[in-house]
C-alpha cells in the first residue's frame, strides 16, 4: 500500500515515529524478558504479576503531575528526561540478571523506577503528536504512528522469543534499555516554535481544572471507565497467565515470542487499515473492535495450538488498532491542545487503576480456580463490557469532524449538534497544534 504523503513532510513527525520504531522495538523484547527473568531467578507466576504491579503503581501516582508537566513544559523534553529515566532503570536490571545477582525484589524496585518515568511520559506523549502535524493530517498521523510502532512490535517481539530463548532474559532487558537511550537522543532533534507562557494556579487548581473537564465528556469518562475494569483483566491475564501457558503448555519463550508477533503482524494491517479507513462514527466503530480481545483469552483458556492462538492474537490485534486509532483522534479532536496533556494523564490514570490489582490477583486466582477458568472468565466480562458501553448515546452519535468542511444545509447543521457531546463541540473547535 503506498502511504500519503501528508503526515511524513513534517520532520517532527518523523522523529517522532523513529522513536516509536525505535522504543517499540525495546519494548516487545522487553515484554518476553521480563517475565521470564523473574521466572529464571526462581521466581512464581505470582512474582510475574507483583513485579508488573510495581511498575503500574508508581506509573499512576505520577500520571496526574505528568499531565501537568506536559501542558505546561516542552513535550518532547519531559520526554527526553522520562526515557533517560527508564534506560538506566532497565540498564541496572540488566546487568544484575546478567551477573546472576538479581533477587525479585531488585527487580520490583527497577521496575517502579521505570514506572515514574512513564507516568510523566505517557500524558506528554498523547499530546506531543497533535503539535507535529496539521488537523487535517492527525488521523493519517495516529495510524502511521501506531504501524510503525506495531511493525516494531513484530520484530521486537520474535527477537525476544529467540534471544531469551538462545542467550537468557538479561540480554533482552539489554536490548530495552538501549531503546530507551536511543530514542531519548533521537527527540533531543525535534523543533517547535516557542510557545507562549503557560499561565498557572498552581499544580492543584490545574489538576481541578482538568477534572472539570474530564467529567464534562461522558463519552470520554464512559470509556475509561470501561478500560478501568478491561485493563485489570487483559494486565492479569496477557501480562501474567500468557507467559505461563506458554512456559507450560505451549513449548515456552519462543512460542510466546511469535504470539506476540503475530499480534504485531495483526496491529500492523489494522494501522494500514486506519491510515485510509476513517469511520464517521469513530467511536461507535472503535467500542465494537475493543471486544474483540475476548477472542485471544479464549483461545489461550483452552489453550488452542501454537498457530491457532497466534491467529487469534493476529484478529486481535487487527481490533486493537482500529480501537486505538480512532480513541486517540477522537480524544485530539474533541479536547482542546492546552488540556490535551491532563485529560490525556485522567484517562491513563482511570485506564489503569485496577491494572496493579489484576496482575497481583491473577497467580492466585489461576492457583485458585484453575488457569483456563480465569481466562475463559476474563473474555466473557470483556464481552459485557463492551456491550454496556454501546447504551452510551455520545459513544454511538459522536462523529468525524471534517477540518475546513461546512455545512451544506440547516438540516446537517442540526444534526451535527444533536450528535455533539455536551458541552465538547465549542472547546474542540479552539484547539489547535501548538
Amino acid at each position: 500500500m503506498r502511504l500519503p504523503r501528508g503526515a511524513l513532510q513534517s520532520r517532527n513527525f518523523r522523529l517522532l515515529v523513529a522513536c516509536d520504531v525505535i522504543s517499540g522495538t525495546g519494548n516487545a523484547v522487553a515484554f518476553v524478558a521480563i517475565p521470564f527473568a523473574v521466572l529464571a531467578i526462581g521466581g512464581s507466576a505470582s512474582d510475574v504479576g507483583y513485579v508488573a504491579a510495581a511498575s503500574l503503581i508508581p506509573m499512576l501516582v505520577f500520571l496526574l503531575f505528568g499531565g501537568v508537566a506536559g501542558d505546561r513544559l516542552p513535550r518532547h523534553k519531559v520526554m527526553m528526561a522520562a526515557n533517560s529515566l527508564q534506560a538506566a532503570a532497565q540498564g541496572i536490571s540488566a546487568a544484575l540478571v546478567l551477573t546472576h545477582t538479581a533477587s525479585v525484589w531488585e527487580l520490583l524496585v527497577l521496575a517502579a523506577v521505570r514506572g515514574t518515568g512513564l507516568g510523566f511520559y505517557v500524558p506528554a506523549e498523547q499530546g506531543l503528536l497533535p503539535q507535529t502535524v496539521p488537523e487535517e493530517d492527525r488521523a493519517q498521523a495516529n495510524a502511521i504512528s501506531r504501524t510503525g510502532r506495531n511493525s516494531a512490535g513484530i520484530g521486537g517481539a520474535a527477537l525476544g522469543g529467540l534471544l531469551v530463548g538462545l542467550a537468557g532474559p538479561g540480554w533482552g532487558l539489554a536490548v530495552d534499555s538501549v531503546s530507551f537511550a536511543v530514542a531519548a537522543a533521537l527527540r533531543s532533534g525535534m523543533r517547535f516554535p516557542a510557545m507562549p507562557p503557560a499561565a498557572s494556579d498552581g499544580t492543584l487548581h490545574e489538576l481541578r481544572e482538568g477534572w472539570r473537564e474530564f467529567i464534562a465528556r461522558r463519552w470520554l469518562w464512559a470509556i475509561v471507565l470501561e478500560f478501568t475494569a478491561m485493563a485489570a483483566v487483559t494486565s492479569g491475564t496477557i501480562n501474567v497467565l500468557g507467559p505461563v501457558v506458554a512456559h507450560t503448555r505451549l513449548g515456552g519463550a519462543r512460542s510466546w515470542g511469535l504470539i506476540l508477533a503475530a499480534y504485531g503482524v495483526g496491529a500492523v494491517l489494522g494501522g494500514l487499515v486506519m491510515i485510509r479507513f476513517r469511520p464517521r462514527r469513530m467511536l461507535l466503530v472503535g467500542s465494537i473492535a475493543a471486544g474483540v480481545f475476548a477472542v485471544l483469552l479464549f483461545a489461550l483458556a483452552v489453550p488452542l495450538t501454537v498457530p491457532l492462538v497466534m491467529a487469534a492474537a493476529a484478529v486481535v490485534g487487527v481490533a486493537s488498532e482500529v480501537f486505538l486509532v480512532n480513541w486517540v483522534t477522537t480524544m485530539q479532536q474533541e479536547i482542546p491542545h492546552d488540556l490535551l496533556s491532563r485529560l490525556s494523564s485522567f484517562d491513563a490514570i482511570g485506564s489503569f487503576a485496577l491494572a496493579p490489582v489484576g496482575v497481583a490477583v491473577a497467580g492466585p486466582l489461576a492457583a485458585a480456580f484453575g488457569i483456563s477458568t480465569v481466562l475463559a472468565a476474563g473474555g466473557l466480562l470483556i464481552v459485557l463490557l463492551t456491550l454496556a458501553v454501546l447504551l452510551v448515546p455520545e459513544v454511538r452519535q459522536l462523529r468525524r469532524r471534517i477540518p475546513n468542511a461546512g455545512l451544506t444545509s440547516e438540516a446537517e447543521a442540526a444534526a451535527e449538534a444533536a450528535a455533539a457531546p455536551a458541552g465538547a463541540g465549542a472547546k474542540a473547535r479552539t484547539a489547535e497544534p501548538g
